[in-house]
């Protein structure tokens, strides 16, 4: 009798699923393979941080409070639409390499990164560009190409960046 009632517990226990309670752990962001994206990027070195080649859809919020980052690559990604607007806050930024993404705009905000030497932005699907990226006057390098900006927008830029570097298709 008591191994048909143990039987019948386990028969009756095999059809329940156990079912993991929420942790940080399972409701963090997840990147286009569904694997999840680290609160603070391993990749971080010093003031550089290497996000390249992550499978990120979307830029990771604690990127913005790394305040002291002087080289951001989040290149070879899937990002798309546009860098958020709180990228103004890494002030130190010399060099941002977004290039290789599916952006389809750049915030103003880029505007107020008064350090930046080189914005590598090639390969993704920018049409526009504000005209406050004309406000970085110590960029060295701008790359655009494959890319299809606006002739009015490149022209806007070329005038007030007379020495900067532009690279366009």
């Amino acid at each position: 009798m008591k191994i048909f009632i143990i039987t019948l517990a386990l028969v009756a226990l095999a059809g329940c699923s156990y079912i993991r309670p929420s942790t940080p752990e399972t409701n963090r962001p997840t990147n286009v393979n569904n694997q999840p994206i680290p609160e603070k990027p391993v990749a971080s070195s010093g003031t550089s941080l290497n996000l390249s080649n992550k499978g990120l859809t979307s830029l990771p919020q604690d990127v913005l409070k790394q305040t002291n980052l002087t080289e951001l690559d989040i290149s070879n990604n899937a990002i798309g639409g546009a860098l958020p607007a709180e990228i103004r806050f890494l002030s130190k930024l010399k060099v941002l390499k977004a290039n290789d993404n599916r952006m389809t705009g750049v915030p103003a905000e880029v505007g107020q990164l008064s350090q930046l030497e080189v914005l590598n932005l090639a390969n993704n699907q920018l049409t526009g560009l504000p005209n406050e990226i004309a406000n970085l006057s110590g960029l060295k390098t701008l790359d655009l190409r494959g890319n299809n900006p606006s002739t009015q927008d490149l022209d806007y830029i070329r005038q007030r960046l007379p020495n900067t570097n532009i690279l366009v298709d």
